[in-house]
Order: C-alpha cells, then sequence, then structure tokens
C-alpha cells in the first residue's frame, strides 16, 4: 500500500541533477486528525499548533504553541480512554504519522515544511520522545542534493511502502515499513517501535 505525500499526488521520480526554478507548494489547512492502530487498541489524536514563525518560509510570521498529540486506549467497555498529552516537535503538524499496537507513534516531516526540521520522530506509548531524525542524520550532503526541492520543502520521500492494501495503514501487528527514496539502494526501513532503521537496496521496499 502506498500513501502519497502531503502535496496529494506521487513525487517526480526523476533524480537528475538539473539546475531548475523553484516552485511554489500547495498545501490546505492542516486539521485535527486521529489515527488508529491496527487492533485498534490505540488511537492518537494530533491537534495543530500555531507557531508558523519557526517554519521555513514564513519568517516573520506568529509564533504560538506547537502541534499537541492525544493518546487513548480502549478499555473494557470498548471506550477510550484519555492517557496523556504531549507537546511534538512540529511547528504545526506533522505530514503523516501512525501508530503501533503497543501504542508507539512514529511522525514524518513537518506541515508546509517537508524535508525540514525533523523528518522522523518516535515517540513511545507514554508519549515520551525516543529518537529524533533530520535529513543530515539519515543522508549525506550529495544525496540530500539529489532530492527534489521546491521552495518551501525538500521532497526526500516517494511513498510509504507498507505490507499490503488495509485500513488503517498498518496490518496487525505490523511496526516496520519503508520510506522510498528514490535513491538507489537508500530506501529507508523504519522499526516504528524503536525508532532504529536501516537502509535497503532498491526494490526491496515494495508491497508484498
Amino acid at each position: 500500500m502506498k500513501i502519497n505525500s502531503g502535496r496529494g499526488i506521487p513525487l517526480a521520480a526523476s533524480l537528475l541533477a538539473l539546475v531548475v526554478p523553484l516552485h511554489a507548494d500547495d498545501w490546505p489547512g492542516p486539521q485535527i486528525r486521529e489515527r488508529f492502530s491496527a487492533s485498534r487498541e490505540f488511537m492518537v489524536r494530533i491537534v495543530p499548533g500555531t507557531s508558523w514563525g519557526d517554519t521555513v518560509g514564513f519568517k516573520g510570521s506568529a509564533k504560538g504553541p506547537y502541534a499537541k498529540a492525544e493518546w487513548y486506549r480502549q478499555d473494557e467497555t470498548r471506550s477510550y480512554r484519555f492517557m496523556k498529552e504531549v507537546t511534538l516537535l512540529n511547528p504545526v503538524a506533522p505530514v503523516d504519522f501512525f501508530v503501533t499496537d503497543s501504542g508507539h507513534m512514529a511522525t514524518f516531516d513537518n506541515w508546509h515544511n517537508v524535508g525540514y526540521g525533523k523528518v522522523a520522530v518516535f515517540y513511545g506509548r507514554d508519549g515520551v520522545l525516543t529518537h529524533a531524525y533530520t535529513l543530515k542524520d539519515l543522508f549525506a550532503p550529495g544525496e540530500i542534493s539529489q532530492f527534489e526541492h521546491s521552495i518551501s520543502s525538500i521532497w526526500w520521500h516517494k511513498a510509504f511502502v507498507l505490507p499490503r492494501d488495509g485500513q488503517p495503514p498498518l496490518m496487525k501487528g505490523q511496526k516496520n515499513f519503508c520510506v522510498v527514496t528514490g535513491i538507489k539502494n537508500r530506501d529507508v526501513e523504519f522499526d516504528l517501535d524503536s525508532g532504529s532503521y536501516q537502509f535497503r537496496q532498491a526494490g526491496y521496499c515494495s508491497p508484498r
């Protein structure tokens, strides 16, 4: 199953080192979003922040609270009981996020700023931050230069590749998935519970 990036269309596949004009990004306003674990035991609700002044391309804009995440867990009555609220590293909102059956959450990219700041962040089910990666943590400068750049984003992934189609995005018990980058042998497989990662050869990260 492939989940497209926040632009709503697949990224361009070309990675040729051409000098091209940077184009503007067209983003809808961030919304409150919820995501369940595949088992439905956990649910996380993300409320957008308002600190646009902390994002690339919005210099001089107002700064305010960062995005927040609320953890809920299903009880014996099948109602969701509030567990904890935490402030995320995202000034406005993550672009994508996933919740595993163990209640861990991973967020990817920053709203309107794909590729800038912390691009992959991992939280335990208690909301404690465990790992946070920038593009420079994952790729060499020469690799980053190969990604498509726009005025406010670095489009470092073409798709998130999951084991099979289905809703919610992670199948029951699944906690690993790949980020397809388009750079040979540099697709990234993340463990969403531990926050660890390893690079994979082209073709490994495909639906199976």
